[in-house]
């Protein structure tokens, strides 16, 4: 099975950056693509990026676009989310996921890392 560990959430300000890694490992058959996810606390889990496996075609939601950028490392099985211009609403856990489709047909989480945006 796939196993998913996110890295690199913390707390930052307002107008910050901050770069997550998800470093994957198992089994990755039927993975066309990878994905990133977040939760507010009272909210539903929102897509955030994806991108695929094969040819490095990246999805955003609108709330991101031209923010954040997805990218993979597929020799590393590593793939990232940079995160610029951050603001107060993008706080929340940041999931890693292993899609089967996109953007929701999630195959496996990763265990989610806080991110904190602080004015």
């Amino acid at each position: 099975q796939v196993q998913l560990v996110e890295s690199g959430g913390g707390l930052v300000q307002a107008g910050g950056s901050l770069r997550l890694s998800c470093a994957v490992s198992g089994q990755t058959f039927g993975v066309i693509a990878m994905g990133w996810f977040r939760q507010a606390p009272g909210k539903e889990r929102e897509f955030v990026a994806a991108i695929r496996r094969s040819v490095g075609i990246t999805y955003y939601a609108d709330s991101v676009k031209g923010r954040f950028t997805i990218s993979r490392d597929n020799a590393k099985n590593t793939v990232f989310l940079q995160m610029n211009n951050l603001k107060l609403e993008d706080t929340a856990v940041y999931y890693c996921a292993a899609l089967n489709e996109i953007p929701n047909s999630v195959k496996t989480w990763g265990q989610g890392t806080q991110v904190t945006v602080s004015s």
